[in-house]
């Protein structure tokens, strides 16, 4: 049986999601109005980034409600993988995002002409949302840890993203106020590269997660240990995991004494599968029993 769903990881993604929509919508209103009153390309370039994060928002609340059902018929390994799914796309929206930005900032640099004086409340808006965006990605990051949610994760870092374009794009109003009037445009583009970036990296590393990538080598060590740790476990060969969302699967051929009935077999099986589950976020640990003569096998074993 796989490991069961957990509701309080899905309320806290539900919950921390609901306050990065209410503050990105603030924030969106508010730059947007101020951004074309105060005539700044580079916060409605921020209200843009802004409004990507209440897109990447809908996309984890929909997906939070389907990545944590249980197996069915159609998804016997579980809807683990929508997780992953939502971090792909926030990333080609980032990348997307990014692209129309740098185009619309290019533009505005070859005819310097057209780019006018930025308005003083625009700075205030800049560090207002600098500030909010600030706060809302160390609390969802927070939050992302306590559950292990690489889906709240990403989210976050969306957040702190647009915590660092906003303080490029207070940067960028200070020099327009001083007098350099491309600085505003010039901000607005590096703007748009940081979106690119963060987005390849959350689209890069989703799409290799589908691609059944392993989990790191720390972890399968932390894996091989709890599997030799179980008592009645000679050894152990043909370790295999793969990524499955946040959890991890794991799939195993285990050495037990030859002379074991199957009973017995079974029950060290499932008592290394508990201890790798309740240890690791793992979903579910497949096994298969060798038998092996033990006075070949105990020198495999770890001291202590």
């Amino acid at each position: 049986m796989n490991r069961p769903i957990d509701p309080e990881r899905q309320s806290a993604a539900t919950r921390s999601t609901l306050v990065s929509v209410v503050v990105n919508i603030l924030l969106v209103i508010l730059q947007v109005v101020i951004g074309l009153l105060a005539h700044s390309q580079a916060l409605v370039a921020d209200a843009i980034h802004s409004l990507t994060d209440l897109l990447s928002d809908g996309v984890v609340l929909i997906v939070n409600r389907h990545s944590q059902k249980g197996p069915d018929a159609e998804h016997p390994y579980g809807h683990q993988r929508f997780e992953t799914a939502a971090a792909l796309a926030i990333g080609a929206l980032l990348l997307s995002v990014g692209v129309g930005m740098l185009w619309n900032s290019f533009t505005k640099l070859q005819h310097p002409e057209t780019v006018a004086e930025v308005g003083h409340a625009a700075l205030a808006v800049a560090l207002f949302a600098l500030i909010a965006k600030e706060l809302l990605f160390r609390y969802l990051l927070r939050v992302a840890k306590r559950v292990r949610s690489s889906m709240l994760a990403a989210n976050a870092w969306h957040a702190r993203s647009d915590a660092a374009s906003s303080f490029v794009v207070a940067l960028g109003i200070v020099a327009n106020l001083a007098g350099l009037h491309l600085a505003d445009p010039l901000a607005a583009l590096i703007v748009g590269l940081m979106i690119m970036r963060t987005g390849w990296k959350f689209f890069f590393n989703a799409l290799n997660d589908l691609m059944d990538s392993a989990v790191d080598d720390e972890t399968e060590k932390r894996i091989l240990r709890h599997l030799m740790s179980t008592p009645g476990v000679e050894g152990i060969h043909d370790l295999k995991t793969r990524k499955l969302g946040d959890m991890i699967w794991v799939e195993v051929d285990i050495e037990m004494d030859a002379t074991l009935t199957i009973s017995q077999g079974h029950a060290i099986a499932m008592a290394a599968r508990k201890q790798v589950m309740d240890n690791e976020p793992v979903l579910d640990v497949m096994t298969h029993f060798d038998p092996v003569d033990v006075s070949t096998t105990q020198a495999k074993r770890p001291a202590g």
